[in-house]
């Protein structure tokens, strides 16, 4: 009976996670629950307008099916958690993984739904609240490679990400401090203080540019043409490093599935692998 329990909790943990080559029912699984946090983006962004009584009371009970579904989900995936971290003991595990990152999202994208049953809350704090269900759109990270991806390379460029968007604020406080000392003659309500040209310099360093704060003085315009050339070479320094770093675990991926391959034979006309 234990060993049945266990085969049947081995399953449904390898359904869970992200599926392997072959595992309809992994894949599945994760198509319909991508398909259902789709679904319910939308409804937030639906609820914002002016629709009809049917159509909101068509949402609300769809709403309440999907936090059903999400709760067996979070409570699957705590009672398989003990599989994500073998060595710990079952308790620990479950909540070592309860304080996750992903089990987090996972709580508060339910939560919502919840509290106001246990909690009598104001409706003007539900209705903030309920700005909570748009952490199910995290829980996308789960199940697609691709935002895992993502996820990567973040962490691998931080501390160079870190440096230069460290830079990049230096030069707009500095930016900020020089157009003020220009400006504020000329200017005394819009440069008022320091950090009051911060705006300005936010603008012109990523080059959108606004107009709504500008230097009228020659000194000042030859300084805000300056600063502007160097904003596009260091805001364009992230974007570098994230690029990057994606070249770098794609390159990865590359030689793993060819040292994967290597020892493998296909069949040369129908191209299967032959067992």
């Amino acid at each position: 009976m234990k060993m049945t329990m266990n085969k049947l909790k081995r399953r449904v943990f390898e359904i869970i996670e992200p599926p392997e080559d072959g595992d309809i029912a992994s894949k599945i699984f994760d198509i319909a629950l991508i398909s259902l946090i789709v679904i319910n983006i939308i409804m937030v962004i639906v609820e914002t307008f002016d629709i009809p009584d049917k159509l909101r009371l068509a949402m609300k009970f769809a709403e309440t099916i999907s936090v059903i579904l999400f709760t067996i989900e979070y409570i699957v995936r705590l009672w398989t958690a003990d599989l994500i971290y073998p060595e710990k003991h079952p308790a620990a595990a479950r909540v070592r993984y309860i304080f996750s990152f992903m089990a987090l999202i996972d709580l508060l994208s339910i939560l919502p739904f919840y509290i106001p049953m246990l909690i009598p809350l104001d409706l003007r704090v539900l209705r903030a609240l309920r700005i909570v269900r748009l952490f199910r759109l995290f829980k996308i990270n789960r199940y697609t490679d691709s935002l895992a991806t993502i996820g990567k390379v973040f962490k691998r460029k931080s501390s160079e990400l870190i440096s230069s968007l460290f830079v990049v604020l230096l030069l707009m406080i500095i930016s900020s401090v020089i157009m003020y000392n220009v400006e504020n003659q000329a200017q005394p309500d819009t440069f008022a203080n320091a950090l009051s040209g911060m705006w300005w310099a936010v603008a012109t360093l990523t080059t959108v540019g606004y107009g709504d704060i500008y230097p009228v003085t020659v000194i000042g315009k030859i300084l805000s043409a300056v600063i502007a050339l160097l904003g596009i070479g260091l805001v364009a320094v992230p974007t570098g490093i994230i690029t990057a770093g994606f070249m770098e675990i794609l390159e990865e991926k590359n030689e793993s599935n060819a040292h994967k391959n290597c020892n493998k034979l296909y069949c040369p006309y129908c191209g299967r692998k032959i067992e």
